[in-house]
């Protein structure tokens, strides 16, 4: 299998600042079925290509995974005679994660200028198998401003020497016992891709799209196949006529998986103008509780807590403007600090908040933002000493509310979860606010202590957490 990467960019040779391997040198790599190469068959001013073909050790790629230690339905030798070794596929991609890891992250240490600029690319792939409709390349990469050429491989994998000859429903040969996957219907072709482009946008394009159109994948799939395409997919794939193709193909049809990852790019693609709505509400309710100084003193509850708890690693849940993580952040001992929202809106708002642009390294160290889902597991929530989920609750629907639960108590399961929530029945204390009304447009429910003290002894009980009940604000105390 070979991939190549050309530019005519002038000075072409630049290419090897992008992806971080020097035009003069051949450069190698293992992996676990075999190794990878890396060289550049050419290198100008005007033109440079750069070139990545696998070996791969066919005894080892049965060998050396479960699937190949199990027998197959169409025989021992069917693990043997297949395309495997020899076709485009995820194998590839792992490669280019580990050989290219800096050009996927888009750094370049002596080009970053070059890195941030669409440059002329043309990408090669060979063979390249195409499990699906005939037009299915196309349908994947126009979309994307690629001009789309297919050609014929050189190789014998396509029969009849055309990449759209038909091929037989009973093909020859498997009636003998060499491979009825190997020899079924499909085509393989050499896939020539031009555009203009910035190299990591390039990249993360292949990196998904190559196993979409091989529709196999040589390892497990699971939640972290769906958070990988998830993020290499986060600037095109939520506009992309065939998403749900794309989606369906890459988690290899698993539809827990899929259904998720739906959803949370549905989620990721709400529009401006309701964040602006949002962040107008939040305005409101703000303006609501000032005189009364509940959010001064939600903050520093929450913060005398954590002080209290001795707590050094916090993950800020629906984090919204960034509010307490200004205070965190002032803080010395706590040496890590995350905030999450869906709200891309309410985390550029966060970033001006807390300086991100002008912090200095070592407090920048100490400090991300994430935008993220808080009902869908995410592998990043994991290794926190505590969750804090301040004044979010309220904002989603009760039939969601169990996601919720899984996700922080079930699968993050930190040792100390804060939630606060606002008490229905101080409502009365608001002069502002008509009787019934709730206090921001956007909560679904807002309970009363005893609500919410059913709700923390259901969940404690659930998930074997102890539990603390505290009020906020005077006129709460008992």
């Amino acid at each position: 299998m070979l991939l190549t990467v050309s530019t005519t960019h002038q000075p072409a040779t630049d290419l090897g600042y992008l992806l971080h391997k020097n035009p003069d040198h051949l450069h190698e790599i293992s992996i676990p079925q075999g190794r990878a190469f890396m060289f550049y068959p050419e290198a100008t001013e005007k033109r440079c290509t750069f070139a990545l073909t696998l070996d791969i050790d066919p005894v080892q790629l049965v060998r050396g995974t479960a699937q190949g230690k199990q027998k197959q339905s169409s025989g021992l030798l069917d693990q043997y005679v297949n395309d495997r070794p020899y076709a485009v596929s995820s194998f590839l991609t792992v490669a280019l994660g580990r050989a290219l890891g800096t050009a996927f992250s888009g750094r370049s240490k002596e080009r970053q200028a070059l890195a941030d600029t669409a440059i002329p690319l043309e990408i090669t792939l060979t063979p390249l198998p195409v499990r699906g409709a005939e037009d299915l390349p196309e349908r994947l990469f126009a979309p994307l401003g690629y001009v789309v050429e297919r050609n014929p491989p050189p190789s014998p994998f396509c029969k009849g020497g055309s990449a759209n000859s038909q091929q037989s429903d009973s093909p020859p040969l498997a009636e003998e016992g060499l491979g009825e996957d190997f020899f079924r219907p499909m085509h393989y072709t050499t896939l020539t891709l031009k555009t203009t482009a910035r190299l990591q946008d390039v990249l993360e394009r292949i990196f998904v799209l190559i196993p979409v159109l091989d529709n196999r994948k040589h390892y497990y799939i699971g939640q972290a196949e769906l958070e990988k395409l998830l993020r290499k997919g986060e600037r095109w794939l939520q506009a992309h006529p065939e998403k749900e193709l794309i989606t369906r193909r890459y988690l290899k049809n698993r539809s827990s998986l899929v259904h998720e990852a739906l959803v949370r790019l549905q989620d990721e693609a709400e529009p401006v103008a309701d964040e602006n709505v949002d962040a107008q509400q939040n305005f409101a309710e703000q303006a609501l509780e000032k005189p009364l100084k509940l959010n001064e003193m939600r903050l520093e509850t929450v913060m005398e807590t954590l002080l209290a708890r001795e707590a050094q690693r916090v993950l800020d849940l629906g984090c919204g403007e960034g509010r307490l993580l200004k205070r965190l952040l002032k803080q010395a001992p706590f040496k890590r600090m995350v905030g999450v929202d869906v709200s891309t809106t309410a985390l550029d708002i966060a970033a001006k908040r807390l300086k991100l642009a002008t912090m200095g390294e070592k407090q920048r160290e100490r400090i991300e933002l994430w935008q993220g889902a808080l009902t869908y597991r995410d592998q990043r929530f994991i290794g926190f000493d505590v969750i804090t989920l301040v004044e979010v609750i309220e904002h989603l629907d009760l039939d969601r509310l169990p996601a919720l639960e899984r996700v922080v108590f079930e699968f993050a399961g930190p040792p100390l979860v804060i939630v606060t929530t606002p008490n229905r029945e101080f409502n009365a204390r608001f002069e502002n606010l008509a009787a019934g009304k709730l206090r921001h447009d956007d909560h679904r429910f807002e309970w009363t202590r005893a609500e919410f003290r059913d709700w923390c002894e259901r969940v404690a009980k659930t998930y074997a957490y102890r539990i603390e009940l505290h009020p906020i604000g005077r006129w709460m105390r008992l």
